[in-house]
Order: structure tokens, then C-alpha cells, then sequence
């Protein structure tokens, strides 16, 4: 074996040890570790929303070229060039970052098209040698016109390239998707929101900089989480948008059906970040533990062409409603969601309400289109300039020729091009290299047509950078243009309480006396009923977040009809539908429950309207989208469900009012903008099977977009024009409330009247009601949404509206009849 003698040190070798308080060291590297994490790995930046990470990995995308309409790449090879070139943090995090941008359910609008398994709530990835990716559309809109200076670079890790500080970031990406990070003394959880209610607050915030919390959240009334579920409680979200912290309760999405012979629970939406396996565990172990009694069995029948469907079957003589109400107590079918909105701003770490976090995304934006236009007035005046210069020489071309070819070197004719044509250096070398096919006639008039452009662009662009408001403009529109591209509807439902479903479910029919009441629709599709028949009185039709859209007089133990757009009925217990308390028959319907937990809806299919049973009175009034109306009685059939009107495969109900005399005015409301009114007496009767009658003649192309039958006396007709090709629901339009007696009758299957003049850019009414005033409305996502005055001329054009209308109702006493205030 061989060994290693000891070598003395040398003569002069002097030790040379530095004596350091250990307090000290170690104060002095744990801030340096706390900084790196806080800004280099844990925090989102206020203005893209995203962490160094999430940064590096969609720089990257967009430097490979992986657009959406490329193919797919490993997913190694994408974390192998950012680890190699910007995050040398190892490729675990680099990957984990990747997947979470791609997971539908962790992102409201998901950054990464992954391609393979991608993992589900319960379970990770396959590794990323198995996995392919590339940039989802919204990562296009973040790194758009980065090449056009918009943000600053800085060095990467190594100092042998550059990478962004910020994103453009076009998408107010932090507020749409959220974060949730861990740092070192400060941690950061944010919910995701829907990205049409965003940029509808963030353009309200340009056009009045001092809006308060209030105002913004009339456009952004809560959360929209990825999976969908309920949000019981509103109180903690407002205090999260006043103060950055907050909390709020997530609930599942679930409904009572029959199950083979018994009950079952159908679980359809879970709340954020909970797994079906997660609540299956629970749920057994509570059952082993006899925490939790009731259940029969428990089965799993999700796939990918009905989703998420989670059947709990309950043991015969157990109330599900009651059951349904411990498994959200006991399991994560109900969840906490704590909001801390930390974030980097100006590289601080701050928190944030929704005010400040919008503005720090709106000046950012600003920025970066300030920065955008001059690039582009720069690189356009420099393209002006080497256009003149090439005029010049067309001119004089024979002499520019004659000049070059007398020339020794290309030094001494730019020399002598600069001298004789009195051009710049830039403009003889363009010359110099010009091809000769430049040299045309034809050629001379293209130069000349892009010369006018040229000075026409430049002085638009010049316009921006001049004009504060112009720029303000151009961000507004372009956030339109990006909720028109990306914006989807609304998943979440907000729900103001639980309401009172478990008392009311506990007790049985036989211990609830039959006593009247009222059941009300609202315009999101909430049920409820008040706790007696006392008249609505004074309501307005209207709550915090929503508007009654139909209310009929019933009893406790009673059924009414459910009316839907595919001209169905259904029947509904009234016992079933949660109780109001008695402060609320003046209806905030966010005690209610949603309609799709009550009924089975066919794909779009929606509720209009609710009606009475077995009723002796002139019945219901129908009207389609084709123009058909009809007049029909709702007879109660020993089944749950009916056709009211025969309908063909490409039409639909827009509007269906329970009639009380018989005798109110029927009004058809077109795209077009026609409107027709008639009286209901003039439509006879029909039977269940009935196709109805024609109830308005439609313009080639247009449709009926409303129908309502009312009293005339102190009625409102409004109406909201817009452009045919935005997407629906995300253009306000020019609106405008006009007295239902400026309109004058027409013969029934006629044209009628023009109701709304088209101003430019509209050629369509994007919404219409016509009804009992006063008129109060509401947004998609349930926020009221002011009206102007009733003044409008009968032709006349509307003003602009605050933000898309999704439906209207007038007072809810105007709808129910006139003895219906006297209890039982």
C-alpha cells in the first residue's frame, strides 16, 4: 500500500484565521438567504404576477418559438434551457413551476398547453422525459411586444446573457391565476379571479383613478376559483380586497337525485385544491370511526366526458340534506381559504387590496405601451428616413448610377452620394445596397404609398406619447381585446350564507304546516322561498349581487314548475327550496340555492321562469327565439318533467310569464331592433303539444332576443346595442331606457317599431327587457349594473353602458297578485 509522508509547511507560512462572533455569521447569512428566497424564488411580481421561475420558463418559450400553433416539445428539453441559461436551481423546481402553469385546475387561465400527464390534485406528474408542452394562447399575450423595449433587461446569473426583469404582460395575470408561495418571514396566497370581471374593474379604473373598493367590486363581487364550487360568506372577501387579507369559505357543488332505489348525494365541483381522494379518505374514516352515520355506499364515476361526479348513496330513512350538511362540517367538502396578498412592488415586498393591485398592473401597462409606441415611432421614423433618401436617388437615378460606376471603392461613392444629393451616411449605404429591381417605376409608387403611411403612423404614435388620455385609451381597449380573446364565464357561485337548507330539510313534511309563501328566481339561477306569504311590498327586484327574475305565490308543501329555455317544465318540491329569513321578503336571494343543484339542465340549458301547478288561471304566455308565441296551461302530469311547446331542433324560449288576467301586453324585442307588442288576448290557447302561433315577423338573420308580458301602465323598455362579432357578455354597449308607451301597438306577426338607433360599430342588440318599472339590473356575475333615466326617444341611440348587462326586473310586487299579501 502506498503512503503519504507529511510534508512541513514552509518557513514563511503564516495562518492567517479571522476570529467572528457567531451571532453575527449568522445574522448575516440568513438575511442574505432570506433575500435570495424572497426575491428570487418565493414572491410574484405585482406587475406580470409571476415568481423569477415562471418568468424564466415563458421567456424562455418565447425565445424557442414554442407558439401555440407550433408542435409540442419534451418538457425536458424546455427545463433544460432555462436551468443551462437563466435558473440554476435544479430542474425539480424549474419542472414543478411548468406543470403548475399547465393544470387547469390550479390555474384560472393556464399558461402551458401540456401534452401527456400532467398530474391531477391527487397525484404528481409523469416525469418531464414523458411530458410535452408549449405556450398556451395567454403566454403569447404576457411576452407580446417584448422585442419592442416595453421592460429592461438585466443579466442572468453567469452575466453571459440577458433576461427580462418584468414581463409586458398584457393579462393582469396576478389577480386571474392568484400565487401561493412561502418565503423566509412572510408567505403569499392569492385567489384566482375571472378575467372579464378584472378588466372590466381595471377599465372602470382608468376612466375614474379614484374608485373605491365598493366600486370595484360591483365588477369584481368575489373569487372564481379553476374547480368551480360556492363561496359562502362575502364578509372575509371584502376585507381581503380592503386590506390584502382576508378569508373565505369554498364549498362543493352537490345535489340530491335518486341513485338506483335509494338517495345519493352527486358531488360535481370541489373546492380549490381538494382532491377527490382526499375526500374519499375522509369520509371513510369518519364512517370506520362511526363519526359519521348515513352512508351506504361511496363510488367515483368522474371521466373525461362528464367530469367530476362523486356519488355518495345514502341508507334508506336518512335525510341526504341533513347528511350533505355534516359532510361539509366534517370533510373537505368545505374548505378555508385564507388570503395574504403579499407581493413585489418596486422590489419591496408589500401587501395589497385589489385597488392597489390593479394599479401597480394599470401603471405597469402604461409603462409599457409608452415604451412600446416610441420604439415603434422611432423604428418608423428610421424607416421614413431611408425611404426619402431612396426617392431622392429615383429621382436622379440615371446620375446615381453614373456616380457609383465612376467610383474607385464603395467608401468613395457613399463619400460622393453623401456630397452631390445631400444625403446621411445611413441613406447612401441603403442605396449602395439596393437591388435593382428597386429601381422601377412601380417601385417609386410603392415608396411613395408607404412615405404617406409612414407619416401617418408616425404622427398617431406621436399622438400617444403627447397625449396622457389617448394612452390611457389604448391600454382600456386593448384589455377589451384581451377579455374578448381569453375571457370565459364565470365558474364560481357566490353565496352571501349558507342559508337555513339543514333546518329546513331536517324536519319532515308532516311537521311543516302547508302555509303559503312565495318561491323566487333570481337571475343567476338561485331558488328560494320566503318564510310566509307577506306581500313583497316595496322590493325592487334587486339585491346586493343579483335581481329576482321570477317570483310565484305557492305553499311550503306545495310544487311549482320550473321553466326552461328547451321549452321544458319541471317540477320542483317548494319544501326543498331554502327558506329566507322573514327580514328578507324584500328577497336577497344569496340565502339560495343555485338551479343546477335542484335540477338536471341539458348542456345550455337554462331557467327562465317558475310557475304555479294545477292553477285554474289564463296560464302561461311562451315566446322563442324564432318568433313564435304561444299561450298554453301548465296542467300537472303524473311525471317530473314535460314539453310546454313543441320546439324546433334550432330554437329555444327567451321569455315565459305566468299570466294573472289574461289580458297584459305581449312584447317581442328582436336583434334588429324592432319591437312588437300586442295583447294577450289575441293569442289563442293552446294545447301542451302545440308548436304556437307567429308572434313577431324577424328580419333575414335576426332573431327574437326577449319576450315579457305585463301591464303597459308604467312600464320600461331597455335596450343595450353592441357589435354582432364580441364575444357574449363582454361588451357593454350603448344603453338606453325608454317609457313602454312611446311604442305604439302593431298587429301581432308584424315587424313593429324600431326601438334603438345603431351608432357606429353596432349593428345588434346585445341585450333587451321590457317590463314593470322602475328597472333594476344586473351583471353576469350578479353585480348590479346602474341604468340611466327613463328618457329615452322611441328611435333613439343609448349612452355608454358601465358594463355588460346579463338580465333585468322590475319590483317584485308588480309581479305576484294583487291579494297575495294576506297570510295563509
Amino acid at each position: 500500500m502506498a503512503t503519504r509522508s507529511k510534508v512541513p509547511p514552509p518557513e514563511d507560512f503564516e495562518e492567517n484565521i479571522l476570529d467572528t462572533d457567531i451571532r453575527d455569521e449568522m445574522e448575516t447569512s440568513f438575511l442574505e438567504y432570506a433575500y435570495s428566497v424572497i426575491y428570487s424564488r418565493a414572491l410574484p411580481d405585482a406587475r406580470d404576477g409571476l415568481k423569477p421561475v415562471q418568468r424564466r420558463i415563458l421567456y424562455t418559450m418565447d425565445q424557442m418559438s414554442l407558439r401555440p400553433d407550433r408542435g409540442h416539445v419534451k418538457s425536458a428539453r424546455v427545463v433544460g434551457e432555462v436551468m443551462g441559461r437563466l435558473h440554476p436551481h435544479g430542474d425539480g423546481a424549474i419542472y414543478d413551476a411548468l406543470v403548475r402553469m399547465a393544470q387547469s385546475w390550479s390555474m384560472r387561465l393556464p399558461m402551458v398547453d401540456g401534452h401527456g400527464n400532467f398530474g391531477s390534485l391527487d397525484s404528481g406528474p409523469a416525469a418531464m422525459r414523458y411530458t410535452e408542452c408549449r405556450m398556451g394562447p395567454a403566454a403569447v399575450a404576457m411576452t407580446g411586444s417584448i422585442e419592442e423595449d416595453t421592460v429592461d433587461f438585466k443579466p442572468n446569473y453567469d452575466s453571459r446573457e440577458y433576461e427580462p426583469t418584468v414581463l409586458p404582460a398584457a393579462i393582469p395575470n396576478l389577480v386571474v391565476n392568484g400565487t401561493t408561495g412561502i418565503a423566509v418571514g412572510m408567505a403569499t396566497n392569492m385567489a384566482p379571479h375571472n378575467l372579464v370581471e378584472v378588466v372590466q374593474a381595471l377599465r372602470h379604473l382608468i376612466k375614474r383613478p379614484d374608485a373605491s373598493v365598493d366600486d370595484l367590486m360591483r365588477f369584481v363581487p368575489g373569487p372564481d376559483l379553476p374547480s368551480g364550487g360556492k363561496i359562502v360568506g362575502l364578509d372575509g372577501i371584502r376585507d381581503a380586497y380592503e386590506a390584502g387579507r382576508g378569508s373565505f369559505r369554498m364549498r362543493a357543488t352537490a345535489r340530491v337525485e335518486t341513485v338506483g332505489r335509494r338517495k345519493g348525494i352527486v358531488i360535481t365541483e370541489l373546492p380549490y385544491a381538494v382532491g377527490v381522494e382526499k375526500v374519499t379518505e375522509r369520509i371513510k374514516a369518519l364512517v370506520q370511526a362511526k363519526k359519521l352515520s348515513g352512508i351506504a355506499d361511496i363510488k367515483d364515476l368522474s371521466d373525461r366526458a362528464q367530469g367530476l361526479r362523486l356519488v355518495i348513496e345514502v341508507k334508506n330513512g336518512i335525510n341526504p340534506d341533513v347528511l350533505l350538511e355534516q359532510l361539509y362540517k366534517q370533510t373537505p367538502l368545505e374548505e378555508s381559504f385564507s388570503i395574504n396578498a403579499v407581493a413585489l412592488v418596486d422590489g419591496q415586498p408589500r401587501t395589497l387590496g385589489l385597488r392597489e393591485l390593479l394599479q401597480v398592473f394599470l401603471d405597469h401597462r402604461f409603462d409599457v405601451v409608452r415604451r412600446r409606441t416610441a420604439f415603434r415611432r422611432a423604428k418608423a421614423a428610421d424607416r421614413l428616413h431611408l425611404v426619402e433618401g431612396l426617392l431622392i436617388a429615383i429621382l436622379d437615378i440615371d446620375e446615381v448610377i453614373q456616380l457609383i460606376r465612376s467610383s474607385e471603392d464603395a467608401g468613395e461613392a457613399r463619400e460622393r452620394l453623401m456630397s452631390v444629393f445631400d444625403l446621411t451616411e445611413p441613406q447612401a449605404t441603403y442605396i449602395l445596397e439596393m437591388q435593382l429591381r428597386r429601381l422601377t417605376k412601380f417601385s417609386r409608387i410603392e415608396l411613395e404609398k408607404e412615405q404617406s403611411e409612414l407619416e401617418r403612423e408616425i404622427e398617431e404614435l406621436d399622438a400617444i406619447l403627447a397625449d396622457e388620455a389617448l394612452l390611457k385609451k389604448v391600454v382600456s381597449d386593448e384589455l377589451g381585446e384581451v377579455a374578448k380573446t381569453y375571457g370565459t364565464p364565470r365558474r364560481t357561485v357566490l353565496l352571501a350564507s349558507a342559508g337555513s337548507q339543514a333546518t329546513a330539510a331536517a324536519a319532515t313534511p308532516l311537521e311543516v304546516a302547508d302555509d303559503p309563501c312565495f318561491a323566487f328566481l333570481s337571475a343567476t339561477g338561485l331558488l328560494a322561498r320566503s318564510a310566509n306569504a307577506d306581500a313583497p311590498g316595496t322590493g325592487e327586484g334587486r339585491t346586493n349581487h343579483d335581481v329576482v327574475a321570477s317570483v310565484v305565490l305557492t305553499t311550503k308543501r306545495g310544487e311549482i314548475g320550473v321553466i326552461t329555455t328547451r321549452g321544458r317544465l319541471l317540477k320542483l318540491d317548494v319544501l326543498d327550496l331554502p327558506e329566507l329569513p322573514p327580514s328578507a321578503n324584500d328577497p336577497n336571494l344569496q340565502g339560495g340555492l343555485p338551479v343546477t343543484e335542484m335540477l338536471v339542465l341539458d348542456g345550455e340549458e337554462r331557467a327562465l321562469a317558475l310557475t304555479s301547478l294545477g292553477s285554474e288561471g289564463p296560464g302561461l304566455a311562451l315566446g322563442t327565439r324564432h318568433g313564435v308565441v304561444k299561450r298554453v296551461n301548465p296542467e300537472v302530469l303524473g311525471r317530473p318533467e314535460w314539453e310546454v311547446i313543441s320546439l324546433k331542433d334550432d330554437d329555444e324560449l327567451v321569455g315565459a310569464v305566468e299570466l294573472t288576467t289574461g289580458e297584459e301586453e305581449c312584447c317581442f324585442i328582436t336583434s334588429d331592433a324592432a319591437l312588437l307588442h300586442f295583447s294577450a288576448s289575441l293569442v289563442r290557447p293552446q294545447g301542451r303539444g302545440g308548436g304556437g302561433i307567429a308572434g313577431v315577423k324577424l328580419g333575414a338573420g335576426h332573431s327574437a332576443v326577449s319576450f315579457g308580458a305585463f301591464d303597459p301602465s308604467d312600464a320600461v323598455v331597455v335596450t343595450a346595442a353592441g357589435s354582432s362579432t364580441a364575444l357574449p357578455g363582454t361588451e357593454a354597449g350603448s344603453v338606453k331606457v325608454t317609457p313602454f308607451g312611446e311604442y305604439p301597438a302593431k298587429g301581432r306577426a308584424t315587424g313593429g317599431v324600431r326601438c334603438h338607433r345603431f351608432l357606429k360599430g353596432e349593428d345588434t342588440l346585445v341585450f333587451a327587457w321590457a317590463g314593470p318599472a322602475p328597472a333594476r339590473a344586473c351583471a353576469a356575475s350578479g353585480a348590479p349594473v346602474e341604468l340611466p333615466d327613463a328618457t329615452g326617444k322611441r328611435d333613439g341611440s343609448g349612452v355608454p353602458g358601465s358594463q355588460p348587462i346579463a338580465a333585468c326586473a322590475g319590483p317584485v310586487a308588480a309581479r305576484v297578485p294583487a291579494d297575495a299579501g294576506v297570510e295563509g
